[in-house]
């Protein structure tokens, strides 16, 4: 299995408002840049949209190293919470429905077919990747 390093970034301007993602695909010495935007969404949705175009991108099954620095998207897998969620047939611990079902159900997809391993990195430091995805997601929005 090949392996793939994806960096992965979303934005809003106001919150909903219009948003962008952006994403960064490293594979041996090649790296591709791929971003995007939504007229009327939230920083939440372009955060999972981010990771689900990268992983989309990947043409065959890849072991991933994907960073973000959405505690909401690493923490879902790496706590469990999308299992619980779907053995509570996508119900929050509190019983509420799981916000953002449609694009959770292609995330989890993708991890099945790729080795996705979660990892946080912080957001807004001095990390390279993360502050060019921020950069994409950014210019998506002023793009719309």
């Amino acid at each position: 299995m090949e392996k793939v390093t994806i960096y992965t970034d979303g934005a809003c301007s106001g919150n909903p408002g219009p948003g962008g993602w952006g994403a960064i695909l490293m594979y041996k010495d090649n790296k591709k840049e791929i971003s995007g935007g939504k007229k009327d969404t939230t920083n939440n949705i372009m955060e999972i949209t981010a990771v689900i175009e990268g992983l989309k991108m990947l043409k065959y099954p890849c072991e991933v190293d994907l960073y973000s620095d959405s505690a909401y998207v690493v923490n879902c897998f790496n706590q469990g919470w999308i299992y619980n969620w779907q053995k509570n047939n996508w119900k929050t611990a509190n019983k509420e429905p799981v916000k953002n079902k449609e694009l959770w159900e292609e995330l989890y997809k993708l991890t099945k077919v790729h080795k996705v391993n979660f990892i946080k990195v912080k957001g807004h430091s001095d990390n390279e990747f993360n502050n060019r995805c921020d950069e994409l997601a950014r210019q998506a929005i002023k793009e719309l």
